[in-house]
């Protein structure tokens, strides 16, 4: 997975800062750190947050429902991350597909 390309996801997505050398514990809980601060500051931006990522409605709220015990922000930042490392992925694919059709299939 290309790692710089989801920390620049992030930032842009989160108007968060994060460093290179964050490994995947540190970077779940400085999303989850900004998703709560969201939660209880500005619901309604990271509401809009989640539709601009994409974030399945429906798989957030079977999984906040099936993990009631669970911190929220927690659910919601590995979805955030997951989102954005399927469109990342996704991305490359069509850009790895593209480069090796022939020039003749294309429009």
């Amino acid at each position: 997975m290309d790692n710089q390309a989801l920390l620049t996801a992030l930032q842009k997505e989160l108007s968060l800062e994060l460093y290179d050398q964050l490994n995947e514990k540190e970077l779940q809980l400085r999303v989850q750190e900004k998703v709560n601060e969201l939660i209880e500051h500005d619901f309604g931006k990271l509401v809009n947050i989640l539709y601009r990522i994409d974030v399945s409605e429906q798989k957030l709220k079977q999984l906040l429902e099936s993990n009631d015990d669970k911190d929220a922000a927690a659910i919601i930042a590995g979805l955030i991350i997951e989102r954005q490392m399927e469109k990342i992925k996704s991305r490359h694919d069509t850009r790895h597909f593209d480069n090796t059709n022939d020039t003749e299939d294309k429009w």
